[in-house]
């Protein structure tokens, strides 16, 4: 089965040099999962007030903000983490 990524980055640590949210428009769309190479999860922090969640796509790497209160997402993301933990020792 393919490899998933699912990063979570720690609270504090500015992803570019001007700190602010990453995602400024949120898709409400599903990803496929077979489609998608990695899943970020960036937790609110005093850069950016809200959970941001960013898909990149297999095929051409594109990255898209997916809605992190979305019911989808939130089972995709716990299913992602449920199937990493069992690969941890």
């Amino acid at each position: 089965p393919p490899l998933l990524y699912l990063s979570f980055f720690p609270t504090g640590i500015p992803l570019s040099r001007t700190p602010r949210c990453t995602c400024i428009k949120i898709s409400e769309l599903s990803v496929n999962l077979r489609s998608l190479e990695k899943l970020e999860v960036i937790p609110a922090s005093h850069f950016c007030p809200r959970v941001e969640i960013i898909a990149t796509m297999k095929k051409n790497g594109e990255k898209t903000c997916l809605n992190p209160e979305s019911k989808t997402i939130k089972n995709l993301v716990k299913a992602i983490s449920k199937e990493r933990s069992k690969r941890s020792p």
